[in-house]
C-alpha cells in the first residue's frame, strides 16, 4: 500500500495539527502522545515519508535512531523511571493504526501496568507539563 500523506503524523510535521513538541531537527520531530499509554508517553516520528519500517530508506533509520535513544535516556530521567519500552509497529496485523513511521518511547516503573492505547485524551495542560519536563533532560 502506498503512503497516504493525509495521516495525522504527517499532518503534525506540516503544522495542520497542533503538537507539544519536544525536539525538533532536519530528520525527526519528537513530541508527546495525546493519548499516553503512561505519563511521559512521547513519539519519535521521521520526517521523511514512510508507512513504517517495512519501507523506510535505511538512511532514514540511521538518522532517527540516535534520536530515540536519546530522547528514552531524557523520558527516563524526566519521569525517574525504572525502564523505557521502544515500541514500533508495521502494519495493521501488528497494531499499527497510523501508517507514518513512527517509534513510542514509554516510561516505566516496577509494577504499573501501561495504560490501554486508544482511550481518552489527555489534559492539554498536562502534556505541556510532560513535554517540558522532556526537554528539560534531552540533553545534546
Amino acid at each position: 500500500m502506498p503512503y497516504d500523506d493525509s495521516n495525522v503524523f504527517a499532518k503534525i510535521l506540516r503544522g495542520e495539527i497542533p503538537s507539544h513538541k519536544i525536539y525538533e531537527d532536519d530528520d525527526a520531530l519528537v513530541f508527546v502522545d495525546v493519548m499516553p499509554q503512561a505519563p511521559g508517553h512521547t513519539l519519535v516520528v521521521p520526517k521523511a515519508a514512510s508507512r513504517n519500517l517495512l519501507d523506510a530508506d535505511p538512511a532514514v533509520l540511521a538518522r532517527t535512531i540516535p534520536i530515540v535513544q536519546r530522547t528514552a535516556r531524557a523520558v527516563k530521567e524526566a519521569f525517574d523511571a525504572d525502564g523505557v519500552t521502544v515500541v514500533q509497529f508495521n502494519e495493521p496485523a501488528s497494531g499499527q493504526t497510523v501508517f507514518h513511521l513512527h517509534f513510542h518511547v514509554i516510561p516505566r516503573h516496577d509494577g504499573v501496568p501501561l495504560m490501554p492505547h486508544g482511550r481518552n485524551m489527555e489534559k492539554p495542560e498536562v502534556l505541556a507539563a510532560h513535554a517540558e519536563k522532556i526537554r528539560k533532560a534531552l540533553k545534546p
